[in-house]
């Protein structure tokens, strides 16, 4: 039996009439089309929405976010790769009427609208929220690291500045001695000649001159490191390693794993970004109360304190960091704390009382003593401290107790975390490729981040509901 044959490409083809024939009712970008033609674009802020009366006639902001929509969506984001797009992609020439924009035109709207794209976003986001696609109740937040546009080697603390420094200052120190070496002996033929090693020599100088100028630069910046090419950039702690870039939070809503509210920033940790991260939620949402659960790397009192001022309740495992657990002794979850009495019990039995009151790191802590630590038998085992046990207690602590209790009493809610959070952040960086930024700057890369959240979000829902369901939505 014979392979398939083509079409022979000098036969004559009848294609349909109409461009709008080659694209079905179910594509997406009949969805992308409807939904940026119901947006109100100059509301939203962004620039050249009404055509200007002089000069040269410019494209209609509206076609060039239709395009970036489709491009997110579907893996193509720099603006050299979009241009190609609309001269040999159908869907794209039906989306933008056949205009074939060039890539600096495609570059600069992305530019020039950061917080307009970032308005679109919550535009969807409302939409989720009006079609009843979140559920409102529990949230998952988490972190996770996205690379920018600088590498390691362009990344630099004041440690690694110090040891590059301390290298070239001994590799100068050595070459010099041995030319020094050289002239003593009156050698005309070494290993390495006179002239290399002052080569040699002039660029370690220049190197010198480099770290120098940046060490300067990062002392008048007052910051912990400093990153040349994206100087907003940080290096961060992921996974066995560290890279440079930033740190992209979300919270996902437990009902069709959406994401409902995201931001990004260049902090190292995710230790301050819990109650930040939960009322952007719960001003999503809409909702009055709000569950939220996270790993144990959120785990800070004053930002659970804040949680439930918002009328948010976090759900956090307490992490294990005691040196005394390390040691082998008896940690402080060895102690009963009696709230009703003020005082701790250790395992011996004795009883801690309250000492004193003071404020250290801007948290107001409590001390919790007691004599019998001198003629305790199990000293050895509890302290190492020739003035016996103490324990600190923050002030507002018996949150972190409560919270404890209900984690505890409901392990499914934390069990829940990794399967919301994980879920977007995988789809995102291994799916749909965009687990890096193309843009430089924390402005542009939180713009750039809306249009990839605004891109997982709508391939969710367009699985959930369809086309003509969410076009019908627009209408």
């Amino acid at each position: 039996m014979p392979h398939l044959q083509g079409v022979s490409r000098d036969a004559v083809i009848l294609f349909p009439p109409t461009l709008d024939e080659y694209i079905t009712a179910d594509n997406p970008v009949r969805f992308i089309d409807a939904f940026v033609d119901s947006l109100d674009l100059e509301v939203l802020g962004f620039q050249c929405v009404i055509a200007a009366t002089e000069g040269r006639p410019a494209y209609e902001p509206a076609d060039l976010l239709k395009l970036y929509l489709y491009g997110y969506l579907n893996g193509v984001r720099s603006s050299r790769r979009l241009e190609r797009e609309t001269q040999r992609n159908l869907e794209a020439m039906w989306l933008l009427k056949k205009l074939t924009p060039d890539h600096k035109t495609i570059a600069d709207f992305r530019k020039d609208n950061l917080t307009a794209l970032q308005q679109v976003c919550r535009e969807f986001t409302r939409l989720c929220k009006e079609l009843e696609l979140f559920g409102g109740e529990l949230v998952a937040i988490d972190g996770s690291k996205f690379l920018a546009v600088n590498s390691r080697q362009r990344n630099y603390t004041p440690e690694k500045l110090r040891r590059a420094l301390k290298e070239i200052d001994e590799k100068i120190t050595r070459y010099l001695a041995e030319l020094d070496e050289q002239d003593a002996q009156e050698q005309t033929v070494t290993l390495v000649a006179a002239d290399e090693l002052r080569t040699q020599i002039a660029r370690l100088r220049v190197r010198q001159e480099h770290y120098q100028s940046v060490q300067a630069q990062l002392e008048r910046s007052g910051q912990p490191q400093l990153s040349l090419t994206d100087p907003d950039s940080r290096s961060m702690p992921a996974g066995q390693g560290t890279v440079v870039g930033y740190n992209v939070q979300t919270a996902v809503d437990s009902k069709h794993k959406l994401i409902v509210a995201h931001e990004v920033t260049n902090t190292v940790t995710d230790q301050d970004q819990l109650a930040p991260m939960a009322q952007q939620a719960k001003q999503a949402l809409g909702v009055e109360t709000l569950a939220a659960t996270t790993d144990k790397g959120y785990y800070d009192g004053e930002q659970v304190q804040q949680c439930l001022a918002q009328g948010v309740t976090p759900y956090i495992p307490k992490p294990h960091t005691s040196v005394n657990q390390q040691r082998g002794l008896y940690t402080k979850d060895d102690f009963t704390f009696d709230r009703q009495r003020d005082l701790y019990r250790c395992p011996a039995g004795a009883e801690l009382t309250f000492r004193f009151a003071t404020v250290e790191s801007g948290r107001a802590t409590r001390y919790y003593a007691t004599p019998a630590c001198r003629t305790c038998a199990v000293r050895a085992r509890c302290t190492q401290n020739k003035g016996g046990r103490r324990i600190t207690r923050w002030t507002h602590e018996h949150l972190l107790d409560d919270m404890a209790e209900r984690v505890k009493a409901h392990p499914e809610i934390v069990a829940q975390r990794k399967a919301l959070s994980e879920h977007p952040f995988g789809t995102i960086k291994r799916a749909m490729g965009q687990g890096y930024f193309l843009m430089k700057g924390l402005l542009k890369v939180r713009a750039e981040m809306s249009l990839t959240v605004l891109a997982y979000n709508l391939k969710r829902v367009l699985n959930i509901l369809g086309v003509p369901k969410l076009i019908a939505a627009v209408a």
